[in-house]
């Protein structure tokens, strides 16, 4: 079991992040091992980052946020503001795009949600503006998405643009996911569609996306449901999703 945390101090503000691993056994996380100690963390409260998921090559990433200092998310020496790729044990895999480094994608303010595509196995993650243009970024290897230097779909070559950006408009998306049960079970049609959560709006918004590559947004749509915070699309065939206060369930 992987988790990440930020460890408070006396004031109750941050002052490291940790990415640890445990062994559960009979409901119990046991021998907690250190994979990442010492991660950047904002001076005041926000852009931490902290989601984790493993791909389907078996790799680790993790989504680390500008810390409040805008500048590392252009900076190669630090982690703040990228998307990292670690194998289990929290080693750097030989194959990362920069050599020696766990930084898989940098550019990024302050991502929220990582996504694998089920057909493709194309990374997702959601990324929150400074004031709107918040954003839905395809994260390919060693990609800079731009941050601090351009928000949006800004059509500049050095950077890769958003998938989808929410303009002026503030959204503030957090949690996003693949619906991969049976059509059935969540509602006709919701195979491969990708979920996102937005926390101003409180709700669960549904994008289809183009085949064959599914790396382009046909159409977007407020699902009906609220969501603020996280979605997961469960072993059952149910959407799982949740505000500040509940879970809820979406599906027969």
């Amino acid at each position: 079991v992987y988790v990440f945390y930020s460890e408070p101090d006396a004031d109750g503000q941050p002052q490291r992040q940790r990415l640890v691993r445990f062994t559960e056994v009979d409901g119990v996380g046991r021998e907690m091992q250190v994979i990442l100690d010492d991660l950047p963390v904002g001076p005041e409260c926000c852009h931490n980052g902290g989601r984790i998921k493993f791909g389907p090559d078996g790799k680790l990433y993790v989504s680390i946020g500008d810390a409040q200092r805008q500048e590392r998310a252009q900076d190669l020496g630090s982690l703040a503001g990228k998307i990292l790729r670690l194998n289990p044990d929290g080693s750097i895999p030989a194959d990362n795009p920069f050599a020696g480094s766990p930084v898989y994608a940098l550019g990024l303010r302050n991502p929220f949600g990582l996504a694998f595509h089920p057909l493709t196995g194309q990374l997702f993650a959601s990324d929150n503006g400074p004031s709107g243009f918040d954003e839905l970024n395809v994260i390919r290897a060693g990609a800079n998405y731009g941050w601090p230097h351009v928000t949006g779909a800004a059509g500049d070559s050095r950077f890769v643009d958003p998938i989808w950006s929410s303009g002026p408009t503030s959204v503030a998306p957090t949690g996003i996911a693949f619906y991969t049960g049976d059509p059935a079970s969540g509602g006709p049609g919701l195979a491969n569609d990708l979920f996102l959560c937005t926390w101003n709006e409180g709700r669960l918004e549904r994008l289809r996306l183009a085949e064959p590559a599914f790396d382009q947004l046909l159409s977007k749509e407020n699902s009906g449901h609220t969501c603020q915070l996280d979605v997961v699309s469960g072993p059952d065939g149910a959407l799982y999703f949740s505000d500040e206060g509940h879970i809820y369930r979406w599906g027969r």
